[in-house]
């Protein structure tokens, strides 16, 4: 391969990369909207984020063995026409029903991109510049998720219509398949041992039980909803799966069976520090889904304009990614990510405690997309491939595994935590006008209609009396999700301070 065909190639699945990424935040621009036109819930529309991650998760490890035994191109054209299909699927969504489902075929399709980009990347690449290369593809993963929602406004403002959102992902795909055809060249491994059906079952039944539980959980009575059948014995389920799974992986080691993780990684205490950092890392990209829906509802802002909004995190995160990879050549990945989780807790406790105007939103979200951005790129592949070994492409897709779960279960939790929060409204506006107005604007089952019912109300004083009031108990209910998020960059720094002292110890 050329370099210029492997760099055309390589421009290719990156943009790829960032198409499946971009759906997670695009969606965001329109989440309130999309709640509204099904008329369900804050939770009920959490679905649509979460059936798209939980998908990704369980197809990226499953592709990405494809790929390495069919053929990298091959299965990048087909993820990439799957991801066009349901995303056609979704803009023409007649039900709420309808909607889910297809978003549960977009995630086939964007699942194996990242993986197939990466092993494209290990396979024609010499060593020095895989670190580089794959920190870029890590970075524009986050990225997406976040400039998402600038774009998706652009979209809603220009259509009015959230079906847009999706088409616009057609005529990219079309291209992709067109100079994917023309520019790729096919890679494969060209020896392929038999593959480890067993253990993408137990690893998909594990992922989805896990998702299960938590979206079983309620948010107003925690520790009460974790005694219900409903939740624990999903979670026992999940974690006696898991368990068998690790049991497999390591008999397969004796084996001639390409094993969908290998258990000499999840062996190393280091290897599943960075995992866990990378989970919680896509804990984190999913509030970026919410971001939005705050900045309308406790700020003022029309939904087709908020995402516009989000414009200094995205800049910020497209700063940090680029200054995350110079760090990480002059500190080392370890001290990169204390420095990203320091700045990232810094502007999500900001964004909790003092963002009660525009301007404000502005400068503390920019702080919490600079230390997100540096968290994205570089660092975590960095530290998955030096903790991997000759298995980097294996560590670098259960680092993508562990970030899609982190993704997975977040927008459950951030919905619960905020609809926990919103079940203060009626008492809040009750307690300014106990009139018939008022009881009927109560009767929405849904708080953007709530909103949209009191921006309606014909006398002034009391219109901004209740807006008022609602702003003020969104402020708190999005407060704890901004809270939880930063308590998330904490335990990523001190995850970061046992990781270089565990290194310090092995040298």
């Amino acid at each position: 391969m050329t370099d210029k065909r492997k760099t055309v190639a390589l421009w290719i699945f990156t943009l790829g990369v960032f198409m499946s990424a971009l759906d997670n935040g695009i969606i965001s621009a329109a989440l309130t909207t999309i709640n509204s036109s099904f008329d369900v819930t804050e939770i009920q529309g959490a679905w649509g984020i979460t059936l798209y991650t939980l998908g990704m998760a369980i197809t990226t490890p499953i592709v990405g063995k494809l790929a390495d035994r069919y053929g990298r191109k091959k299965l990048f054209l087909v993820e990439i026409s799957i991801f066009a299909l349901g995303s056609l699927l979704v803009a023409l969504s007649p039900s709420f029903i309808w909607f889910l489902a297809a978003r549960v075929v977009q995630s086939i399709g964007g699942g194996g991109i990242f993986i197939i980009a990466s092993s494209f990347v290990l396979t024609v690449y010499p060593k020095e510049k895989q670190g580089r290369l794959l920190g870029m593809l890590g970075a524009v993963n986050g990225i997406a998720s976040v400039v998402g929602p600038n774009i998706g406004s652009l979209i809603l403002n220009a259509t009015n219509q959230w079906h847009w959102l999706f088409t616009i992902n057609l005529p990219i795909a079309i291209l992709l398949v067109i100079f994917g055809i023309k520019w790729i060249d096919e890679t494969k491994n060209p020896e392929t041992k038999p593959l480890d059906l067993l253990g993408s079952m137990l690893l998909s039944f594990a992922i989805f039980s896990l998702m299960f539980a938590l979206t079983n959980l309620d948010g107003a009575h925690l520790l009460a909803s974790l005694a219900t059948p409903s939740v624990f014995l999903w979670l026992a389920l999940s974690f006696l799966t898991f368990t068998l799974l690790v049991k497999l992986e390591k008999s397969n080691q004796t084996k001639d069976v390409d094993s969908i993780l290998n258990y000499d990684l999840l062996a190393n205490k280091q290897f599943l520090l960075t995992l866990l950092m990378g989970l919680l890392s896509g804990m984190l990209i999913a509030i970026f889904v919410y971001i939005p829906s705050y900045v309308e509802h406790h700020l003022g802002v029309p939904a087709n304009q908020a995402g516009v909004w989000m414009s200094g995190i995205g800049l910020a995160s497209i700063v940090g990614a680029g200054m995350g990879g110079m760090l990480v050549d002059k500190l080392g990945a370890v001290k990169t990510v204390v420095v990203a989780s320091l700045l990232s807790s810094l502007g999500f406790f900001s964004l909790a405690f003092f963002s009660h105007s525009l301007g404000w939103f502005l400068a503390c979200s920019s702080v919490t997309g600079l230390g997100f951005g540096m968290l994205m790129g570089a660092p975590l592949s960095v530290l998955a491939s030096k903790a991997a070994g000759k298995e980097k492409g294996s560590a670098l897709g259960m680092l993508s595994v562990s970030r899609q779960v982190g993704l997975t279960i977040a927008p459950i939790v951030y919905a619960s935590l905020i609809q926990t929060g919103f079940n203060q409204l009626p008492s809040k506006l009750l307690q300014v006008s106990d009139t018939s107005a008022v009881q009927q604007i109560l009767k929405n089952n849904t708080t953007e209609n709530m909103l949209l019912a009191l921006l309606k109300l014909p006398d002034a004083s009391l219109r901004e009396s209740l807006v008022t009031a609602f702003k003020e108990v969104a402020g708190q209910a999005y407060g704890h999700m901004f809270i939880l998020s930063g308590g998330i960059s904490v335990v990523i720094l001190l995850a970061a301070f046992s990781l270089g002292k565990k290194q310090s110890t092995t040298r």
